[in-house]
């Protein structure tokens, strides 16, 4: 090593100590995150390991098997973030699905930053061994049902819409949990599970006696496309690099959307949001690269316009690195409002103690959001 790569070297090293002294974190974090083996727990793992290198800070890493358990740690502050997908970002906030049931309701969710890599997809995966090609081809097939897992059901749901399909067409076959499917499809109790590209048990299934295929998503089939996002609105169609069966080929074609994503919640402490957000933008050299996918979290590919709002925090912090704009501000503020409606008409409808509260909070809900002027999903 010569002395100028030295002193380069040197230089890099200080940077990085600079940057370690101003994040200011407790000592003891913790995420919940998806189950172990998942892509969103092994992203999880690799920023806690860069986390302890630079500042010392232990961040540890609760997995969880569906939505519900990932949630509601955050809900009663055990965890401060949750490292988690739309279930519970988006279907949490809009109080849908399994978070419409009574003793949950509306979330106020906020973001601090999100894995938009677009190097994978989020996609049905079915066994090789059962010669499947279009999602079409999954009628009368075994599909895999996440009990208390809104986002995966309501993902694979939407591929099945674009097949023509519906839950009636195909035969439900329930499991507890993420990982539990993808077990289910290897040892061949189902042929069809959604999971990440790049996820642990993606890679296994491909490994396993029956092999791994993804049906393929075509960009140019409009009427397909538009059955999927009719019912799932965040997908778009993207070709992934990443994933197993995927890797070292010249892609898949499917669909994709922000996966993990980082949240916390309304009351979540501004200055904690602020050095969390910090520590994943300025550690990002640390960990890109420690964990298939991760490079979605640089800060060049965050989405300031998404369908969840962000954090006081994160904003202060974004605002500062001059990647906030107006746009983006006026953007948050119509999602906070969303919440607020979704939230007050919920409040309103527990003071009238309905019969049916399944029927009636659909229809309080669908209301809240046409009379706020809001689009009406789901």
């Amino acid at each position: 090593m010569n002395n100028f790569t030295t002193a380069i070297a040197v230089f890099g090293l200080s940077a990085t100590m600079a940057t370690a002294q101003e994040i200011d974190l407790p000592k003891q974090l913790s995420w919940t995150a998806y189950d172990t083996g998942s892509a969103g727990y092994n992203q999880a793992v690799a920023i806690g390991a860069a986390l302890q290198d630079a500042t010392g800070v232990n961040l540890r890493v609760l997995p969880g098997k569906n939505d519900v358990s990932r949630t509601e740690p955050l809900r009663q502050g055990r965890v401060e973030f949750s490292a988690t997908g739309v279930g519970g970002s988006f279907m949490a906030q809009e109080g849908v699905f399994d978070f419409g049931a009574e003793n949950w309701g509306p979330q106020p969710i906020r973001v601090l930053m999100a894995n938009n890599g677009g190097a994978i997809n989020l996609a049905v995966g079915v066994a090789a061994d059962m010669g499947i090609e279009e999602f079409s081809d999954l009628k009368g097939k075994r599909v895999a049902y996440i009990v208390g897992a809104p986002a995966l059901n309501v993902n694979t749901e939407a591929y099945l819409a674009y097949g023509g399909l519906t839950w009636d067409d195909v035969e439900r076959v329930d499991f507890g949990g993420f990982g539990a499917g993808w077990t289910g499809l290897i040892e061949g109790q189902v042929d069809a599970t959604f999971a990440s590209t790049n996820s642990g048990k993606a890679y296994e299934a491909e490994a396993g006696p029956r092999g791994l295929f993804w049906p393929p998503i075509d960009p140019d089939n409009a009427e397909g496309i538009a059955r999927m996002t009719a019912i799932a609105p965040f997908f778009t169609p993207n070709k992934a690099m990443v994933g197993a069966t995927i890797d070292g080929t010249d892609g898949y074609q499917g669909a994709g959307y922000a996966y993990p994503v980082l949240t916390a919640t309304d009351e979540t402490d501004e200055d904690l949001v602020y050095n969390m957000t910090k520590a994943m933008v300025e550690l990002f050299p640390q960990y890109d690269g420690k964990a298939p996918g991760i490079s979605g979290w640089s800060i060049d590919k965050q989405d300031m316009e998404w369908v969840v709002p962000y954090h006081e925090g994160a904003i202060r912090y974004y605002t500062e690195k001059g990647v906030w704009s107006d746009a983006a501000q006026a953007h948050n503020d119509n999602l906070v409002k969303r919440q607020e409606a979704l939230i007050g008409a919920w409040d309103a409808l527990k003071e009238t103690d309905p019969e049916d509260w399944e029927a009636a909070w659909a229809q309080a809900r669908r209301q809240a959001l046409k009379d706020g002027g809001f689009e009406i999903t789901f």
